[in-house]
């Protein structure tokens, strides 16, 4: 993942960079441009092209660089403040970054390309507590021991499952109830697992998940701030909650959420009561998550969405860079669309092209927003290789020889 380098470190790689001459790259409609550092650098940088370029790169655009210093590649983007002698000088950038996962720019979109998007699958707009991640409905082994059609046969398998597992247990769907408790506003607000194996101990410091689902104390001090407690009380409202529980008897306590795409629309809770008996541990967790997956496939199959379901419509957002295996573009601000682009989700992308027109699936690796609007990084995925190298030849005005190898599985 690209990060940003420390002030030293950047003063060091802007001075190997004019020592060695190392050669910088930016890529302008589909051509190359190679820049060496002409002076050392301040507070501007005087790049020397390679061939004349006054004409072509304009005052107070930017530049998106990039140059390999011992097999790591640097990036920043570089304001241009005039042209002297055949140089382009630039106002030095604030943070350059490192580590990318690419070889190649992330190129300004080619004047003769159009991109349109459309969703992949379904989308929807419920009235269930909405969290701003994506979480996909799919089945597949997890679904294996079950009939997803059969939603009352479904519940029963649950249940019994959770007989065996805990001392008490329910199943709570926010059609019917909306958040009141702290434990439902909590989960219904992150859309992660309260997870408290013992309630002689604390909130969990970390969480082992890869894509994360637990409700760690940071994350629940965050909550409590948000509803108006003091940091300072935070640590004694932390402890008054979980000796709450012990005090109602409550040994062991787990509130799993039941994920729809970006939406909460109910929860699994489980409790020990019982005492002497093991506390619930991660693996316990991880089968109850597999019947709240399960148990909200089984609900989209038998229709229970289906009243939400949007109509697919294509569109246009602003496409502000592309590389072979990926693009970046921005949304407007205040529209139900924007709020529906979230990580993990999944967009069918036609790229139009004078001589090819490539469809490729790309799923949303980050978002951020600022002022102005909304912004989505894609990673493309599955591209069918005489796509990828068409998609490559055009954006860098070159064929890709054996050098490219790691960029084609690269990310964006």
């Amino acid at each position: 993942m690209a990060t940003p380098v420390g002030r030293i470190e950047k003063e060091f790689l802007f001075k190997i960079m004019y020592e060695e001459k190392l050669n910088i790259m930016h890529i302008k409609e589909g051509e190359e441009y190679t820049f060496v550092l002409d002076s050392p650098a301040g507070d501007e940088l005087i790049f020397r092209p390679e061939k004349p370029v006054e004409k072509i790169f304009k005052v107070k655009s930017s530049m998106d660089m990039l140059f390999n210093y011992k097999g790591q590649v640097i990036e920043f983007a570089a304001v241009i403040l005039s042209h002297k002698d055949g140089n382009v000088i630039c106002k030095s950038p604030d943070i350059i970054y490192k580590n990318l996962d690419r070889n190649f720019l992330r190129v300004d979109t080619p004047s003769d390309i159009k991109i349109i998007f459309t969703f992949k699958g379904d989308r929807y707009n419920l009235s269930f507590p909405k969290i701003t991640e994506y979480e996909d409905i799919l089945s597949g082994d997890i679904f294996r021991n079950f009939d997803p059609r059969n939603l009352s046969g479904l519940i029963k398998q649950i249940t019994a499952a959770l007989n065996h597992l805990a001392d008490g247990f329910k199943i709570v769907n926010f059609k019917e109830k909306k958040p009141e408790t702290t434990e439902e506003r909590v989960v219904s607000e992150t859309g992660k697992t309260l997870f408290l194996p013992s309630t002689l101990g604390v909130f969990p410091k970390t969480d082992p998940y890869p894509r994360k689902r637990i409700i760690t104390e940071e994350i629940f001090k965050r909550y409590l701030e948000s509803t108006g407690v003091s940091p300072h009380y935070l640590d004694e409202n932390c402890a008054r909650f979980i000796k709450n529980k012990f005090n109602d008897g409550i040994y062991s306590d787990a509130w799993v959420p039941i994920l729809f795409h970006e939406y909460v629309v109910g929860y699994i809770h489980f409790w020990i009561d019982k005492e002497g008996k093991l506390p619930f541990d991660f693996s316990v967790l991880d089968t109850v998550y597999s019947h709240s997956k399960v148990l909200a496939f089984s609900l989209k199959e038998n229709g229970y969405f289906e009243h939400g379901k949007m109509a697919h419509e294509a569109f246009e957002g602003k496409v502000l860079d592309i590389s072979a295996s990926g693009l970046l573009f921005a949304y407007p601000h205040g529209s139900h669309l924007a709020a529906t682009l979230l990580v993990d989700s999944e967009l069918t992308v036609l790229i139009e092209a004078p001589k090819r027109t490539v469809n490729v699936v790309a799923r949303i690796v980050r978002r951020y927003r600022d002022k102005s609007a909304n912004y989505f990084g894609c990673r493309f995925t599955n591209m069918a290789p005489e796509d990828t190298r068409f998609l490559f030849e055009h954006l860098y005005g070159r064929q890709i020889d054996d050098s490219d190898s790691s960029f084609l599985s690269g990310q964006v």
